[in-house]
């Protein structure tokens, strides 16, 4: 397994970083459009539908509305970002109620509605942050990564309180609380290597928190729909490593709202 987790991140990484920061405009979108539609075909799964035929047909729908959204500029455009922004608030209500509200969210239809207000937002908050900067697309990257790391290591050292024992047992608030510590260390790097004054270096570091603890959302999100199937990764695309899902559950969370607060920070 080991073994099959370094060449997978051997071959992936530079694919990764060439479709991220090696490409621009119409190339970026098509890019993370794939990355995303890959991601469109494990959440059928997620929402019950094992066979190949619905599975592809949610996969072509999602491509479709990316086309649509392409042509039509709502790439450009802030509403899905507050779309997005809606449907987390009610992806965390579920989360933090499970398995106490499955009722409302357990029919087949209602999940795959789910995935498109998760993945289109995402699509759109990636392709407005490149536009604005690689800067802004390698810090949330690297917030979502490290917040990861200091969540890791500070919930195994330190772990006591679960944060959504129903959901995630090995998660803590300790955990929170490393991956915040490592976010503020993040955000000071951004600060000397921007210049950013005392008032834009705080923002960022709200901004920045309130993002980490979102991204969280969106891993405990995958991990409730994998629990409710009785999965144990999204799909096996990914030797190794999972599915695409397991890979970004995080960032579909915390790329929208990030976009969406980003232009504010100035």
């Amino acid at each position: 397994m080991l073994k099959q987790r370094i060449l997978t991140a051997l071959v992936l990484a530079p694919l990764a970083l060439g479709g991220l920061f090696g490409l621009s405009g119409g190339g970026f979108a098509a890019f993370t459009a794939l990355v995303l539609l890959l991601g469109a075909w494990e959440w059928a799964r997620l929402a019950g539908f094992d066979e190949v035929k619905p599975r592809l047909l949610y996969t072509f729908g999602l491509g479709l509305l990316l086309v649509i959204a392409w042509w039509s500029g709502w790439a450009d455009e802030r509403w899905p970002l507050w779309a997005g922004a809606l449907g987390w608030l009610a992806n965390a209500w579920w989360v933090s109620r499970y398995p106490g509200a499955t009722e409302q969210w357990q029919p087949p239809a209602l999940r795959l509605c789910m995935g498109m207000w998760v993945l289109l937002p995402c699509w759109v908050g990636l392709y407005q942050l490149r536009q604005q900067g690689s800067e802004w697309l390698l810090f949330v990257l690297l917030l979502v990564w490290v917040a990861d790391i200091g969540a890791y290591f500070a919930g195994r050292r330190y772990g006591r309180r679960k944060l959504a024992p129903s959901v995630s047992p090995g998660k803590s608030w300790e955990g929170v609380y490393g991956g915040w510590v490592a976010v503020a260390l993040l955000v000071l790097g951004y600060t000397v290597w921007l210049a950013l004054d005392l008032g834009q270096a705080l923002a960022l570091l709200i901004v920045a928190l309130v993002v980490a603890f979102i991204s969280v959302i969106g891993d405990l999100l995958e991990s409730m729909l994998k629990r409710f199937r009785g999965l144990k990764d999204s799909s096996h695309l990914l030797p190794g490593h999972g599915g695409i899902l397991d890979r970004i559950d995080s960032l579909t969370a915390a790329v929208p709202l990030f976009a969406l607060i980003r232009p504010w920070l100035g």
